[in-house]
């Protein structure tokens, strides 16, 4: 079914939906965001008069039901995703999801199950696929820039800043998963499985150090793409300073880029060094909406985010961590 205009409703109208996400729905061409939702009723009710939203719910069942809402943004913390992606599925509602998918590749598996099922479209929130400043990265990749791909290295650190005595959901594994290892280093993981194609196996230790909460804060994999690239990561929560650092090595030369900063592009090869760089975009989330816009109105396009490549940076992620919940 391909719509004129895609009329949006939101469940879970948190801080990611204000800038990020949230205008994005209003910006797009063909695209409006008529209702949200948030379990207290008083913040859903000051969000919808903040941005401009016609309706506001404090129950996400309401919402899905609602006649006047062609599409669900799903923008709670994993530990609902599944929940409210198999109602919008069984609602006939297509879907556009937070990150990571849900909290494990077995709860991903049943949400596209459910979607295929009901014949809708799922959408995950790498919005970075879509961005100009990565599919540059696509560009040179594709264009031979680097020559052969070899590897790809990641290494991102930060300080420790959680209060363990008010810990937020993304180090709460029955919330998110895991720790920031699954808010976090899911984007890297999606942009390299976007760039450089799906990993096909995957070793990793996972530790806590810092003794903050129960969650994994340091993660070290490695990773084999199908391609026959090799990958390794590093990811720790308990560092000195913050570092976000990928390089992406071939038999001519180098890019070297970072997930969340916004530092030029540089590839460096015999010849010396080029760089690119990017306006960040004000509602990072707009350019990713677009593609799924344009396929839900049957514009030309293709959304590059689906549930399937989000389930495989689930897989991953898991395959990672798994023997450090295995004890637990």
């Amino acid at each position: 079914m391909a719509y004129k205009k895609v009329h949006w409703g939101i469940i879970g109208c948190g801080n990611v939906t204000e800038v990020k996400s949230g205008p994005a729905f209003q910006k797009v061409a063909n695209s409006e965001l008529v209702a949200v939702m948030r379990r207290t009723g008083e913040l859903a009710k000051d969000y919808a008069e903040r941005h401009h939203v016609p309706k506001w719910y404090d129950n996400a069942d309401e919402l899905i039901q609602d006649p006047e809402v062609d599409a669900i943004y799903i923008a709670t913390p994993p530990g609902s995703h599944k929940e409210y992606t198999l109602k919008a599925a069984k609602a006939g509602k297509p879907v556009y999801v937070e990150k990571p998918m849900a909290r494990n590749y077995e709860e991903c598996v049943e949400m596209i199950e459910a979607c295929k099922e009901a014949n809708v479209p799922l959408y995950v929130a790498y919005y970075r696929r879509a961005q100009q400043r990565f599919l540059k990265i696509k560009e040179l990749l594709e264009n031979g820039a680097v020559g052969e791909v070899r590897f790809v290295s990641t290494t991102q650190y930060r300080k420790a800043t959680e209060d363990p005595n008010a810990l937020p959901w993304r180090v709460q594994p029955e919330m998110s998963g895991g720790g920031l290892f699954f808010d976090l280093a899911s984007h890297t993981l999606d942009i390299l499985d976007f760039l450089l194609g799906p990993i096909k196996e995957v070793h990793g230790f996972a530790s806590n150090h810092g003794g903050r909460y129960k969650a994994e804060d340091i993660v070290t994999g490695t990773y084999l793409f199908e391609s026959g690239i090799h990958g390794v990561g590093n990811w720790c929560f308990t560092a000195f300073q913050d570092e976000d650092l990928n390089e992406i090595v071939g038999s001519k030369g180098k890019i070297t880029f970072s997930t969340f900063g916004n530092e030029p592009i540089v590839l460096t090869t015999l010849n010396g060094t080029e760089e690119w760089s990017f306006d960040r975009p004000q509602h990072v989330h707009q350019p990713l909406v677009e593609t799924i816009v344009a396929e839900l109105t049957g514009k030309s396009g293709v959304c590059p985010s689906t549930g399937e490549s989000g389930a495989r940076t689930n897989w991953v992620m898991g395959e990672m961590v798994k023997a450090y919940y295995a004890v637990k």
